[in-house]
């Protein structure tokens, strides 16, 4: 984002199919596991719930930290493609993803393997991930708002930690519950 909302706009498109691929591979074992237990559901939503809880802790330690970013805008440009393939690469080589994509597809989904409600929740977080990527490097780019962000990070951190450990209870109350397809 220090290099330019143009760059930062690209890289946020490699960041953006990256998590595409992890969400394919989630998403293309997601049904057959649904239909095969009702248990192996129950275990990737404890996972789920797990690697939530543990976003929560890094938050709340990084609300916590006294350490100090800097922040210098430097609008050299560097090739479109190198930018994209960063953001690819950054993601790909990210295998937790998986790991979140199966939390984010597991919520709400019963053991009944519903392939449409898979493909409508894939696509949907597809979605959101490429207009999130794209509002993060358009709202960052500007330094005025990367220099408030710094201000305001112990308390950003504290409200994520706070917003994470919720989803990550709910998905591991939901794994418990007697009704395990719901």
């Amino acid at each position: 984002m220090s290099k330019g909302r143009k760059a930062s706009l690209i890289y946020a498109m490699g960041l953006s199919f990256g998590l595409v691929f992890w969400g394919i591979i989630a998403a293309s074992g997601m049904g057959a596991i649904l239909q095969s237990s009702v248990y192996v559901l129950m275990v990737l939503k404890v996972f789920g719930g797990l690697y939530l809880l543990r976003l929560a802790y890094v938050s709340a330690k990084a609300s916590f930290s006294s350490e100090q970013d800097t922040f210098e805008p430097n609008d050299s440009a560097s090739t479109g493609s190198a930018w994209f393939v960063r953001g690819l690469l950054l993601n790909l080589s990210n295998p937790k993803s998986v790991i979140a994509w199966m939390a984010a597809l597991s919520v709400g989904m019963g053991n009944d393997g519903n392939l449409f409600a898979l493909f409508a929740a894939f696509l949907l977080c597809v979605v959101l991930g490429f207009i999130i990527n794209a509002m993060y490097s358009i709202c960052f780019s500007f330094s005025g708002v990367m220099n408030a962000y710094k201000k305001a990070k112990r308390w950003v951190n504290g409200v994520s930690s706070v917003l994470f450990s919720i989803a990550g209870l709910g998905l591991l109350r939901s794994a418990f519950q007697r009704n395990p397809s719901g």
